[in-house]
């Protein structure tokens, strides 16, 4: 190595030192530059244009091998690279933070993925389900037939899986501060001093006491086979008088105006202007956009799709036995999602055609997007996108 470029890589790695970059991963940090730079067969970082990145940070998220936070740090290590050695004029420009929150690999027990994968086993490199809260794999681990028992029948109900997740959350607790270690001991007795205990030790709002009602009314009526008679009767959280903050057209204008990242922007802005849950607008699919209205405009849409064909996946999760009827339509282009993960997933789901790696949606790396011509047209895209589903429904 010569010396001017022996010069350049301490530079590099006093300007790891100044991010806090910990010791250890700083040549890890140099590596990642290293590769990029021979990737790029000889061409001068002064001429490497944004689009060179994406297509770089494209193919090394199709690594199957490179974890989540293994991908953050190449995309830091390439920020640091342009924003603070070669310094071109679009660095400054470049969604670095996009790439970077959009490589987290999302959670076993995420809504997204937790309907299409079995609980409680492993099978190759399937984990089994795990859930970021200690109470609830204390619970699995104590009571693994009754969790499997409450999962088979709450979707078998077709409950959502946002109610689901609430309904295990207050289950698990209520069991573990029980102390049960047997089925036998939950009696239906045990539930208005767990309440109570809500309402007094843990001062919990009124709405949460009765979420947690609701989930033991499942639990003893349809896991355990116990019936609730009559009302019970136990001390109720105080209900605190508040008025709502609602705010105002000119309060939106400007928070949005403060998203800078443009697809957080654009889901915040659809989640205000058409009335989206927030998963809803994270799971939009092509085929739902609307294009009869010209509200809707997807840019460069099968770029990253044709790419993850050529590269053998580009396949998404399909919802319900859409799959089994429709074997194909996985690789479509209209089912893929508007707002797909910028890493390719493994797949959880068992029984699968799929070749296991899939485009998960987590709400960045846009491929689309839905928009509406300014503010004001937000109200009337409410209205519209309304008019769309229920003629869909029809």
């Amino acid at each position: 190595m010569d010396d001017s470029a022996s010069r350049f890589w301490d530079k590099y790695i006093l300007k790891t030192t100044s991010y806090n970059v910990p010791e250890g991963a700083r040549r890890w940090y140099v590596k990642h530059a290293e590769d990029f730079i021979k990737d790029q067969s000889g061409r001068r970082l002064t001429t490497l244009t944004a689009d060179d990145i994406e297509n770089y940070l494209k193919k090394k998220g199709r690594n199957e091998t490179l974890t989540d936070w293994q991908f953050r740090q190449l995309v830091d290590a390439l920020r640091i690279l342009f924003t603070d050695m070669v310094t071109p004029a679009w660095t400054n420009a470049f969604d670095w933070a996009s790439w970077k929150d959009g490589a987290r690999e999302l959670p076993t027990d995420h809504a997204t993925l937790a309907r299409y994968a079995k609980t409680g086993e492993t099978s190759g490199d399937r984990p089994a389900i795990r859930s970021n809260d200690k109470a609830i794999n204390r619970f699995i681990e104590c009571f693994p037939d009754l969790h499997s028992r409450f999962v088979a029948v709450i979707r078998s109900l077709q409950y959502s899986i946002r109610t689901e997740k609430t309904y295990l959350f207050w289950i698990a607790r209520f069991v573990l501060h029980g102390g049960f270690s047997v089925v036998e001991d939950m009696q239906v007795d045990k539930i208005v001093p767990y309440l109570e205990h809500l309402a007094v030790d843990r001062n919990v709002a009124p709405n949460t006491q009765r979420i947690a009602l609701n989930s033991l009314v499942f639990f003893y009526r349809h896991i355990l086979k116990q019936e609730l008679e009559g009302k019970q009767d136990y001390k109720r959280a105080k209900k605190q008088q508040r008025l709502p903050v609602v705010l105002s057209r000119d309060e939106i204008n400007r928070l949005l105006d403060g998203i800078t990242t443009d697809p957080y922007k654009i889901m915040a802005s659809l989640l205000y202007g058409s009335g989206l849950r927030l998963m809803e607008c994270i799971r939009l699919r092509i085929c739902d956009l609307d294009f009869d209205y010209k509200q809707i405009v997807v840019r460069n849409g099968r770029d990253l799709h044709a790419e993850d064909l050529q590269a053998g996946y580009g396949e998404v999760h399909l919802p319900y036995a859409l799959a089994r009827k429709y074997p194909s339509a996985a690789k479509e282009f209209r089912w893929q999602y508007v707002f797909p993960s910028v890493r390719i997933s493994v797949s959880l789901v068992r029984n699968t055609s799929f070749a296991g790696r899939l485009r998960y949606s987590n709400g960045t790396g846009v491929i689309g997007s839905r928009r509406c011509f300014n503010h004001d047209d937000l109200y009337a895209c409410t209205q519209s996108w309304r008019a769309w589903r229920t003629q869909s429904a029809g």
